[in-house]
């Protein structure tokens, strides 16, 4: 014996429905309406990208933060950010994980270095900054996930002006080494970012000049820091910047293939650097914009270098208009015309 199943409905269900229906319909009208009144949006051609980068608010400052990427290399990024008195702490904390703070990171095809919940107690005086960081900061997973942390937050505050050199404590409390071995006993300064390692362990006559090269993307310059047993001069830098990378460094060469410099030259805070003439070759890839970048960046490290000039077989050569970059790797420019890269591993 089969029983038919009846269906109750109550005149408050019919009432709410109804009430439901009137209010999609308003959301639709709505919508409709901004859609008739809304700016046509401009079309994007296969194989084109129209962007628009979004100007600075005059609110807003710029700042360096340094983030690692996929190979273990810090790199440093400017970034935008409002105005602040607290303009380094403020910049430390952009560096901590967390969900914000890692997706802006990986639209740069990077990754912040400091545990989730780090916070900064920051004191800076008379050139020296010492940084209290809290207990979450010692959940660190690896030698090298503290190596990173410990340098980035030093690199980063030895970026601004008013600091020469970081100390550093641990819950409020001086350590020699964290849980892993890193020596945090002494002082850091903004030097030997990225050191390359060296075959000889002979310190006799050897210096430092730091270089730019591409990552293998080509969107960022990773700085790294070479030893030379020659003097550490824009001369030398230049020619160690045409030796490229070391080999397995993830790294791209900045100059073509066969590129040569052929002089240096500097007078009156002009460097003139005059290179071969496979030099033009750079313009096969982004106009030869990271290439002119990686050039300026190198020579702009010494002292009393105010201005780059690139000569080809001795003819004046005239560079991108948008090579002149006076911030390194600005976040803004990477992510609008390297749109939805990301290099995590």
């Amino acid at each position: 014996m089969s029983m038919k199943k009846k269906w109750k409905i109550r005149r408050v269900d019919v009432e709410r429905g109804l009430i439901l229906c009137a209010s999609a319909m308003v959301v639709a009208l709505a919508l409709h309406q901004n859609s008739l009144n809304a700016e046509p949006q401009p079309l994007s051609l296969p194989g084109t990208a129209q962007v628009t980068a979004a100007q600075p608010a005059a609110d807003t400052q710029e700042t360096v933060v340094y983030y690692q990427d996929g190979q273990g290399y810090l790199v440093p990024v400017t970034r935008q950010m409002e105005k602040t008195d607290g303009v380094a702490k403020a910049t430390l904390n952009m560096m901590v994980a967390s969900a914000e703070n890692d997706l802006s990171a990986a639209r740069l095809g990077l990754k912040t270095t400091v545990p989730e919940g780090t916070t900064f107690d920051l004191d800076i005086r008379d050139g020296k900054a010492r940084v209290d960081l809290s207990k979450e900061a010692l959940s660190c997973i690896s030698a090298e996930q503290e190596m990173l942390m410990v340098h980035s937050v030093a690199q980063t505050l030895c970026a601004f002006d008013s600091v020469e050199e970081v100390s550093f404590l641990f819950d409020g409390q001086q350590r020699s080494r964290l849980t892993y071995g890193t020596d945090v006993s002494g002082v850091f300064t903004g030097a030997q970012l990225n050191l390359e390692s060296v075959e000889t362990l002979s310190s006799a006559g050897a210096n430092s000049v730091q270089l730019y090269f591409p990552s293998a993307s080509g969107r960022l310059l990773v700085p790294v820091t070479r030893t030379v047993y020659s003097d550490a001069d824009v001369a030398t830098a230049m020619l160690e910047l045409a030796k490229g990378p070391k080999q397995d460094s993830g790294l791209e060469p900045p100059l073509p293939k066969g590129c040569g410099v052929r002089s240096v030259k500097m007078k009156n805070g002009v460097v003139t650097v005059d290179f071969s003439k496979e030099f033009m070759d750079a313009a096969a890839g982004d106009n030869g914009v990271q290439t002119v970048r990686a050039i300026l960046f190198t020579a702009l490290q010494f002292p009393g270098v105010k201005k780059v000039e690139i000569t080809v077989e001795g003819t004046p050569y005239t560079p991108p208009e948008n090579a002149a970059a006076t911030f390194l790797n600005q976040a803004q420019e990477i992510q609008t015309y390297y749109p939805g890269v990301i290099e995590i591993d």
